[in-house]
């Protein structure tokens, strides 16, 4: 009975449903890619309650801050902290492609690569924004459109105007944020049932992944696929790592007190499926409601570090892979074009690949059809890129927090000591007051 027990725990539910999905993709190659609707389906449910939980959350933490000084000043704290930790990630794939040179070796020829693949994802990234663009991008066109199309920089604007309309509107503003509250509680509620279809959703990932690309390709491209995911883990134990403990806790005690976050975006391959549980659980740890609720969501778009270590990276690698030389001065302006693309990529699979296709198209010495190397691999990359991103946005909230003095620092070790404790569902539904303020 003991050992059965176990079984009931959401993580191990993930991931043993991680473990058969690989096995099934394995063996019935077919079947494991028709599975591909099960992972989507799951991803679609949670960002269906994600930008309501953002607006809530964000829009109560405002009104209750009353300082507008204090908010500012977080936004720009928050901001500073994202683009020194991204430079870090994307200076660390740079060093780490000039020692390992995964791609040497390879001698690729890149007029025997099939040119229409870089092209399409080239031309994905042209149709990406300017600055003009980008900024104005941020205002949506109709207050619920934001929601509709879940674009979530969109609801932070909305919830940051609501905020402070709030703020200015005395004891109605103290009412809307306590109903604002409330609807929030519902929202992570709604979440904590969606959250026990992990498993299917982690196992339907996983299959097609398997399915449709094949262990094969990991040992073709297995010195890139080996070079990135050590990387990734060198830099959340020893930078990350580094952080955190100038914050006063422990980078390990944090992994393993948001280990089913981690498992949920291992088999879903996206770190947007567990935002609410992130958001939750940094909550419970101390940080402070406004803080986490400005944080997360501005970090899916702007701290993505395991996206920022794979472009520079993998850049190297299909220059090496193909004998393509690149100077000093190369290398110098991919890292500052990356500082800027790097912004317009998010949680979800697939937009790092069309960013590096952004990167690569301001070195004309490196043909893009060398993006066909990358194809077959790209979504096993992308997993390592997920948990780095949630890992980092995490690490980064509770140092701005504390940056912020609106961190609990008693809370938060007494929180790591104690493990991750109750299962997310009853941490969402709002089994105490204190799991959810």
């Amino acid at each position: 009975m003991g050992f059965l027990r176990h079984f009931r725990v959401l993580y191990v539910q993930v991931l043993l449903g991680v473990i058969l999905g690989v096995l099934v993709g394995a063996l019935w190659p077919q079947f494991g890619a028709s599975l591909k609707p099960l992972g989507d389906a799951f991803i679609k449910l949670i960002k269906m309650a994600v930008a309501p939980v953002i607006f809530c959350t964000v829009a109560a933490g405002i009104a209750r801050m009353g300082d507008i000084k204090a908010f500012g000043r977080l936004g720009v704290r928050t901001l500073l902290y994202f683009e020194v930790v991204s430079t870090f990630a994307l200076a660390v794939g740079l060093l780490v492609g000039e020692v390992v040179h995964p791609g040497q070796g390879f001698n690729i020829n890149p007029a025997t690569l099939d040119p229409k693949i870089g092209a399409e994802y080239l031309a994905k990234a042209e149709h990406g924004q300017g600055t003009v663009d980008y900024v104005l991008s941020l205002i949506p066109d109709a207050f619920v459109g934001a929601f509709a199309q879940g674009q979530l920089l969109q609801v932070l604007v909305i919830a940051i105007l609501t905020g402070f309309a709030c703020t200015r509107m005395g004891e109605f503003g103290e009412r809307t944020a306590d109903v604002l509250d409330d609807i929030a509680k519902l929202f992570f509620g709604i979440i904590g049932v969606i959250v026990r279809l992990a498993p299917i959703g982690a196992f339907g990932a996983m299959a097609f992944t398997i399915g449709k690309y094949g262990l094969g390709s990991l040992v073709n491209l297995g010195a890139l696929i080996g070079t990135f995911y050590l990387t990734s883990l060198l830099f959340v134990l020893v930078v990350l790592g580094t952080i955190a403990r100038l914050a006063g806790f422990s980078i390990l005690k944090f992994i393993a007190y948001i280990r089913e976050e981690l498992l949920i975006v291992l088999g879903a391959s996206s770190s947007e499926a567990a935002l609410p549980l992130l958001m939750a659980k940094l909550q419970r740890l101390g940080a402070g409601k406004g803080t986490v609720g400005l944080v997360v969501p501005t970090g899916y778009s702007f701290n993505l570090d395991g996206t920022n270590i794979y472009m520079t990276l993998a850049t190297l690698f299909l220059a090496q892979a193909t004998n393509t030389h690149l100077t000093w001065t190369q290398e110098l302006t991919l890292l500052g074009v990356a500082m800027l693309t790097s912004k317009g990529a998010s949680g979800v699979t697939g937009a790092g690949f069309i960013t590096l296709a952004a990167t690569l198209a301001v070195i004309p010495d490196l043909p893009i059809a060398a993006l066909a190397l990358l194809v077959g691999v790209d979504r096993f990359m992308s997993e390592c890129r997920a948990l780095t991103n949630f890992v980092g946005n995490g690490v980064g909230t509770l140092v701005i927090a504390r940056w912020e003095g609106d961190l609990d620092r008693e809370k938060l070790t007494r929180e790591l000591d104690r493990g991750p404790g109750a299962e997310p569902d009853a941490l969402l539904a709002g089994a105490s007051a204190e799991q959810i303020t």
